[in-house]
């Protein structure tokens, strides 16, 4: 029987975004703002315990709240982050931690770039100190986070519908798992769970005609296609993530981000990524594709 998601009433939801300073926590938090969440920037961490005994006191369905905390003051309150959490959840309110974060020389760049202030530097301290101590102090975080981010080659608009597509919030419960395909030589994304090397099958690049194309032409997908190694990747890959992916759903996992990585990220990981969403699609509601070296996001 199909039931009207609009009449299904959610449990209140509590989401915290935190991350280094210039990767994007405001840009997230104001999405979450126009998502309808009730946002509170850099809430101290003491007040948390409060926020959830309201929760707990007077849980009113559809309610929803993002807060963002950071090193600015909380950082002497950092080390007591587990234990809030384990506190919150053994009250019943399931706390869901958001974690941006790119590259220490992008976030330089980003600091230069705006001229901006980092809240940990100071006279003595230089900027890249700064953002690695900051990365220190945010551990406790960092080791609880259910979902990463990696902000280093998106832009504004993309951060936007990455944080908008990954937070949904009708009625299904179902884990948001992204397909994300990567270049090796660009750096593996921070916020990959399982990555998948495929760099040890055959190469387009170095068929003339398919230089220029990506895995999502159909030359070189009949090129891959063709090769038996592909294939059997392919179906080793699949049957892993058919296997493991409901294991992590049924532990509570809300977020899983799957990466496959070739050389450039044009070619082989662009293909792989693309047939297993393919395969998957049918399998979870909330599947989203994305080529980090290429541009435009499925699901």
């Amino acid at each position: 029987m199909n039931t009207d998601k609009s009449t299904v009433k959610q449990s209140p939801r509590l989401i915290i975004v935190s991350g280094r300073s210039g990767a994007g926590k405001s840009t997230a938090l104001h999405v979450l703002e126009d998502l309808g969440f009730n946002c509170v920037d850099n809430l101290p961490l003491r007040l948390l315990p409060e926020l959830v005994h309201q929760l707990v006191s007077d849980p009113t369905p559809n309610s929803l709240f993002a807060i963002s905390v950071d090193a600015r003051n909380a950082w002497q309150e950092l080390p007591k982050f587990p234990q809030l959490v384990a506190d919150a959840n053994a009250k019943g309110i399931r706390i869901e931690v958001m974690f941006l974060d790119a590259r220490s020389p992008v976030l330089i760049q980003r600091f230069s770039e705006t001229r901006r202030k980092h809240p940990l530097s100071k006279e003595g301290v230089s900027l890249k100190e700064a953002t690695v101590k900051e990365r220190e102090l945010l551990q406790p975080i960092v080791d609880l986070a259910d979902l990463v981010i990696d902000t280093t080659t998106l832009t504004l608009h993309q951060l936007r519908d990455l944080v908008k597509n990954r937070v949904s919030l009708n009625a299904d419960t179902s884990m948001s798992v992204q397909l994300v395909s990567f270049g090796f030589k660009r750096g593996v994304p921070v916020d990959a769970d399982f990555v998948f090397d495929v760099r040890c099958l055959p190469n387009p690049y170095w068929k003339p005609h398919l230089r220029a194309l990506t895995g999502q032409d159909q030359p070189v997908a009949d090129f891959l296609e063709e090769q038996e190694d592909t294939r059997l990747m392919r179906s080793d890959i699949l049957a892993h993530l058919t296997r493991w992916l409901p294991k992590f759903e049924q532990s509570n996992r809300s977020y899983m981000t799957i990466a496959i990585g070739c050389t450039g990220g044009q070619h082989r990981s662009v293909y792989m990524a693309e047939e297993l969403y393919k395969a998957l699609a049918g399998k979870n509601s909330k599947l989203q594709l994305r080529h980090r070296e290429l541009t435009g996001t499925k699901g």
